[in-house]
């Protein structure tokens, strides 16, 4: 009967665990951060911020994330080199699989983002901000005490999905040499010709993120409904 520890490399995947977990926090954050822009410029006065968030969305969520990801690690380094080299220069770019992995996957589900606070938004009834202006608030004061606390607690269920798909789609990273779940899980079947146990045993972490993810989530729901009128 095969050891807890999977012959040695039950320290890999844990590991490999902690490192995917690390990604997905990351690039979560990073995908709030550019949702929140996105949604911004989609609702800007400022012709050239919506054309520009409208390129972003329509762009990142038409290229497949696999493609994105190869194209951030290999290609930009390459065509900056490339360039460069045009002008006489020799320079050489290596970039971090961890910060490239990060930056790649925050921008694609920032696009993602970018769409629930859209729908966030537009789910605060128009009432709400047009009393708040008569009663002599600000264009900020009205974001900041308004329009805010109720686009998170209207975005949370989207933002929760974003993160779920987000924290599988990590597993696309190990195709530029991070040592994620997926890549240690690959390693450790090929050292031990046991690709079954330890892809199932990566399955079986990864849904275990997913059922944490889940509980958390519905606990910040419920914090974020406190006091909210049912119907």
């Amino acid at each position: 009967m095969m050891s807890l520890d999977l012959q040695g490399y039950g320290w890999m995947l844990w590991q490999g665990l902690e490192r995917t977990i690390m990604v997905g926090l990351a690039a979560m954050g990073l995908a709030v951060a550019f949702g929140l822009l996105g949604a911004w410029g989609k609702f800007s006065p400022y012709r050239a911020a919506r054309w520009f968030a409208g390129l972003y969305t329509t762009v990142v969520r038409g290229v497949p994330e696999l493609i994105l990801i190869l194209l951030v690690y290999y290609g930009v380094p390459t065509l900056l080199q490339d360039l460069a080299a045009g002008t006489g220069h020799d320079l050489r770019i290596d970039l971090n699989p961890f910060m490239a992995g990060v930056i790649t996957i925050g921008l694609i589900y920032g696009a993602f983002a970018t769409e629930v606070f859209r729908g966030a938004f537009l789910a605060i009834p128009r009432g709400q901000i047009e009393a708040a202006r008569a009663f002599g608030m600000g264009h900020v004061l009205v974001v900041r005490r308004v329009v805010l606390p109720q686009m998170w607690r209207f975005a949370l269920p989207g933002l929760g999905n974003v993160w779920m798909v987000l924290i599988k789609a990590t597993a696309l990273i190990s195709l530029i040499q991070l040592d994620e779940l997926m890549r240690s899980a690959d390693i450790a079947a090929r050292a031990t010709r046991l690709p079954f146990t330890f892809f199932f045993a990566a399955s079986l972490l990864y849904l275990g993120i997913s059922v944490v993810s889940m509980l958390v989530q519905g606990q910040i729901e419920a914090w974020a409904d406190r006091g909210s009128r049912r119907g």
